[in-house]
């Protein structure tokens, strides 16, 4: 037990700062990715939103002049 505190409180090698480092941005870089998806999702929606609304208001304002 006291063998694995020494490991776990020692100072890391700059090969292991480093690959933790670079986990660490790799998952950062999927969050990223995701947030970028959703956004990507929400801006569709809501292009196809304004369309439909315009469509509808269009015709109803047709409608109205007839």
């Amino acid at each position: 037990m006291l063998d694995q505190l020494k490991r776990a409180l020692r100072k890391l090698t700059p090969l292991e700062m480093a690959s933790r480092e670079l986990a660490d941005a790799e998952l950062e870089s999927l969050t990223a990715q995701t947030a970028t998806e959703y956004a990507n999702s929400v801006v569709a929606y809501n292009t196809a939103r304004i369309k439909r609304l315009r469509a509808f208001i269009a015709t109803q304002t047709k409608e109205e002049t007839t």
